[in-house]
């Protein structure tokens, strides 16, 4: 007897995270059986992929993802950096507590030893999860932070990044807003054009990611789901993450 797809579709995707949790438990109170191990027996591919994703707490499935990341042979930073760059505070500790959990190891220390360099501090700062949250602008604090960072990427950057670490990490969303329209008062250029210009690889992504989730994170997700599904064939594991993880996820103005 096959498995009713459709009956899976239409209970899952119309429940929360949170009920999804609920329905797990009272299957296994009722018939004695994880659900997640009966259904990777009926079902395959992509499809089981999107399944099981739904059926993961939103921490949990990415505290995976990121362990996938970094397991084996080589690392994919684009993966730590989506995961890691786009989050606030409550999700980085939500992550880091699931990790432990998963794999009883310490997510900082991993990212630590798999990445090097200036991917790598912006990473750990990142995972400190101590970006500010609050709502006000302090415009002076904007011009300085954009002199800061005008003169931390004229011609001497690498000795200067940790200026672009603190803001971009620390300083909350509309504070950075008002300092990249700062920024490019003092420069003539936006902020994407000089990271652009100074930094390549994956330290420039990792902070036009962060850039990009401060002035919209809605709109950073949707390029990134546009983006999976252009060109032959569609990155299916991307569609996934992003479908799963951000659906419920209230984005702050």
């Amino acid at each position: 007897s096959g498995t009713d797809e459709k009956k899976i579709i239409e209970v899952l995707s119309s429940r929360t995270s949170e009920q999804r949790q609920q329905i797990k438990q009272k299957y296994k109170a009722l018939y004695n059986k994880d659900l997640e191990e009966v259904l990777k027996g009926d079902l395959s591919g992509n499809f089981e992929k999107a399944v099981l994703a739904l059926l993961d707490l939103p921490c949990e499935y990415e505290a995976r993802e990121l362990r996938k990341a970094m397991k084996g042979a080589g690392t994919d930073e684009s993966l730590l950096i989506e995961i890691l760059c786009s989050r606030n505070n409550r999700e980085i500790v939500n992550i880091k507590e699931a990790y432990k959990r998963l794999f009883d190891r310490d997510l900082e220390s991993d990212v630590k030893s798999d990445t090097s360099g200036s991917l790598k501090k912006i990473l750990v700062t990142v995972l400190e999860g101590t970006r500010d949250e609050t709502q006000q602008v302090n415009a002076e604090l904007a011009e300085q932070d954009a002199t800061d960072l005008y003169k931390a990427g004229e011609g001497r950057w690498g000795t200067e990044e940790l200026a672009f670490n603190v803001v971009l990490a620390k300083r909350s969303y509309s504070q950075l807003r008002a300092t990249f329209q700062a920024y490019e008062k003092v420069c003539g250029k936006d902020i994407e054009e000089s990271i652009k210009s100074e930094t390549s690889g994956d330290l420039e992504k990792a902070y036009l990611t962060l850039v990009s989730c401060a002035k919209d994170c809605p709109g950073y997700f949707a390029t990134l789901l546009h983006k999976s599904m252009k060109g032959a064939g569609t990155d299916e594991e991307t569609l996934i993450r992003i479908l799963v993880t951000r659906a419920e996820v209230g984005y702050p103005a």
